[in-house]
């Protein structure tokens, strides 16, 4: 337990957030001074509950999202002040109404917890016969913080795209640079097994982790396409935008990336000539560098440089390529490696290409048409309902926290009012707020709230016992609500600490509280603290595990189907992999490692198992980088693609027969289904006799007088064969550990077809 309380107050999540704190605080503080020189101290501490509310929501992303994030965090501020109203001075109706509020927030995100603290912050307050006036009272406090938050709209309205631009081709240079320094590099492992604490010997010392970065590069292109798609263009045509361009281009760079590292890779096994190694290691750094400049004028707006449109070390490896081909023509080198390493310099110049491309969507600057907030479409209700019986139905996990947290308000609510417990709103506060989806998420929520609470209780009752005047509170109140919210995301014990006591001084404004009112608090936010505990910890599962054989069934139909596209694009079917379908079945990959990151979090973590499924989501990743790249090495008008349509059907087969396997388990009497895997060995075999086959054709048709330079269908075919059959191999080993990985995850038995 002290191990989890040091990582929970020590860890860091984000950075401060200066502005948010000081808009909040301005917002809070200044209904509070206007009620204290007006003498209305009442309506001045109302109007600043409602904006402290709206605050609390933290709004992200471009101001268009924030804005309706804003906007219905005040409609439910001032419906809530005005339910609450109505609900003064009535225990027990209070009961009735609040818990399904809170268990509504849960189930809906765009809600949230402020629906719910609204209406109780509101009922615990003294009766009042104007209810509609303190409605309207937290709806000015509501929308001076929101009008607050949106001020820097029209002057900071594109800081988010480009953040996420910039954010984007920073990760795509990361990706570039671990592909060179992969390229002719020595056994990493004497390395690996020195331990190093250092973080800038760490940066030097061990190469970057290929996986990791390409992982987060495709994370950050998507985050890219995410906040672009909350903005309005304010155009009426369908051509693409110059933001939408840009992360397009960086996405051909990125799978040309991935093409490049697979065939480097394949390269590493023919290696006629070592010059090569260096100039490709060279011409890929200098087009990670040039796409950080680039990353660095998105920025700042164009005030960084550009850098230029050509390339030295890409002529020089040009150059270096040029004569190994010459020397594999002549007979002096194995044609198999000279047309590898002649894939590495098609790849390296389509990367150059791009992000040439890229420089001058950028030197013409990322506008974007103005408009009001785009408003996201309206489900139909049947949907809504729908997914809502397959949520009870399924006994599905959000359905399950949300009962976990009626259940939990439900009793902390009761008791505090069969006990009249005078402030028992804490205790439901901290329960709502403590308990989460997960054991270990909710131990740690309740340290970080308990010990914050605790000590800002504590120094709220002194600074209002040594400073109980209104104009000093006031001063207190607009220093620790800037501390808090500013806080705020880098820990949430930040917040416990200068949180509570900016609202035990919002709650009693005009009737401070004293040292006796600090201790109940502490004690009420300690029974609440063990309420949450005893919730995750007494009531029923998660259900994360008992919904993991569907979710890697599905994961396993995804990349199924991203092999079938691939065999099609293969076979001339289809132009290129459509990016819907790679995107499905990284979603698909994404959410198992969801799964898995849930499970660590459990009382008694599964840690074989959380470390097979970790092992799964990244033999998925490399089975979509396998495809991506023999797509793209393939990319021309295929001649004589041998048996590798035939291949990537047979690895589909496998897929998807491991997934009906999850699905619906065979009985024990069931026949055992056939198997394409020894289909999948003759196929691999006439691959290899296809090469070779290809290989000695193109020497004979050299010898009998064509000209070496002219790209003949024999010369196409062997370079997209000799591109493929090195990632065919590797796609065929990581596809069998993904199927092995997922059937060994549900049954430690079960092994891969």
């Amino acid at each position: 337990m002290l191990k989890r309380a040091r990582e929970a107050y020590a860890q860091i999540n984000g950075q401060t957030a200066p502005y948010y704190g000081l808009a909040a605080a301005i917002a809070i503080a200044v209904p509070l001074l206007a009620g204290s020189v007006s003498g209305h101290a009442a309506q001045g501490s109302m109007t600043a509950l409602g904006a402290y509310l709206v605050a609390l929501r933290a709004p992200e992303g471009p101001y268009g999202a924030r804005a309706r994030d804003l906007a219905v965090g005040v409609l439910m501020v001032a419906i809530g002040a005005g339910v609450g109203g109505v609900l003064a001075g009535h225990t027990w109706p209070t009961v009735i109404v609040v818990p399904p509020l809170i268990a509504l927030g849960v189930a809906v995100p765009r809600i949230g917890a402020t629906a719910g603290l609204a209406v109780l912050l509101s009922a615990i307050r003294p009766p009042s016969a104007d209810v509609i006036g303190t409605g309207l009272l937290e709806l000015v406090g509501g929308l001076l913080t929101a009008g607050l938050l949106l001020a820097p709209w029209p002057a900071r309205r594109l800081r988010p795209l480009r953040e996420a631009l910039t954010e984007a081709a920073n990760a795509v240079a990361e990706a570039l640079d671990a592909v060179a320094q992969d390229v002719g590099a020595p056994d990493p492992g004497p390395l690996d097994d020195v331990e190093l604490t250092d973080p800038g010997l760490l940066a030097v010392a061990r190469k970057p982790d290929w996986e990791k970065c390409r992982r987060g590069a495709s994370e950050a292109l998507t985050a890219a396409r995410a906040t672009f798609r909350l903005y309005r263009t304010g155009r009426g045509r369908s051509d693409p935008t110059r933001p939408e361009r840009l992360i397009d281009a960086l996405s051909r760079v990125l799978h040309e990336t991935v093409t490049l590292q697979a065939v480097v890779e394949a390269a590493r096994n023919y290696p006629p000539d070592r010059e090569w190694e260096l100039e490709t290691r060279t011409a890929v750094s200098a087009l990670a560098a040039r796409l950080r400049l680039l990353a660095g004028a998105v920025e700042t707006s164009g005030d960084a440089p550009l850098g230029g449109e050509e390339s030295g070390a890409v002529r020089r490896l040009g150059r270096a390529v040029e004569q190994i081909r010459r020397a594999g023509l002549a007979g002096d080198e194995d044609l198999v490696a000279v047309s590898l390493i002649g894939q590495v310099r098609r790849s390296v110049d389509r990367i150059a290409g791009e992000v040439a491309s890229a420089r001058r969507i950028i030197a013409g600057g990322l506008r974007i048409g103005f408009g009001p907030p785009r408003m996201p479409g309206t489900p139909h209700p049947l949907s809504g309902l729908e997914r809502l019986r397959k949520a009870v139905r399924t006994r599905s996990p959000l359905f399950r926290q949300v009962a976990r947290v009626f259940l939990t308000a439900v009793v902390s609510m009761t008791l505090a009012a069969a006990l009249r417990l005078p402030h028992g709103h804490w205790m439901t506060i901290t329960a709502m707020l403590s308990l989460r989806a997960s054991y270990g998420e909710t131990i740690e929520r309740a340290l970080q709230r308990a010990g914050g609470t605790a000590a800002g209780s504590v120094v709220a009752a002194l600074l209002l016992t040594l400073a109980p005047d209104e104009p000093v509170i006031v001063l207190t109140v607009f220093c620790f609500a800037l501390a808090g919210f500013a806080l705020r995301p880098v820990n949430f014990a930040y917040w416990a600490l200068f949180g509570t006591p900016l609202t035990m001084m919002l709650l009693d404004f005009s009737t401070p509280a004293d040292w006796r009112t600090a201790g109940e608090r502490i004690a009420l936010t300690v029974a609440g603290t063990l309420l949450s505990f005893l919730a995750v910890r007494l009531l029923w599962p998660t259900g994360h595990h008992e919904r993991l054989p569907a979710k890697l069934a599905r994961m396993l139909s995804q990349h199924a189907a991203l092999v079938r596209t691939t065999a099609d694009v293969i076979g001339g079917e289809r132009v290129r992999l459509p990016h819907d379908t790679i995107v499905a079945a990284g979603r698909a990959a994404e959410s198992v490692d969801e799964t898995a990151t849930r499970l660590g979090h459990e009382r008694l973590p599964d840690t074989e198992l959380i470390t097979r499924l970790k092992t799964v989501v990244r033999s998925a990743h490399r089975v979509r980088d396998h495809l991506i790249a023999v797509a793209r090495i393939s990319r021309e008008k295929a001649v004589d693609t041998g048996p590798v349509p035939e291949i990537l059907d047979r690895l589909a087969d496998q897929l998807e027969e491991a997934a009906t396997a999850l699905e619906e388990p065979p009985g024990k009497g069931a026949p055992e289904a056939s198997s394409p895997v020894r289909e999948l060995e003759e196929e691999l075999a006439a691959l290899d006799d296809h090469l070779a086959t290809l290989t000695r054709r193109r020497r004979a048709e050299i010898t009998s007088g064509v000209d070496r330079d002219e790209f003949t269908p024999l010369r196409q075919a062997l370079l997209q064969v000799s591109g493929t059959r090195h990632t065919i191999r590797s796609l065929r080993r990581d596809t069998g550990r993904l199927i092995d990985g997922a059937l060994t995850a549900v049954s430690p038995s079960a092994s891969a077809p």
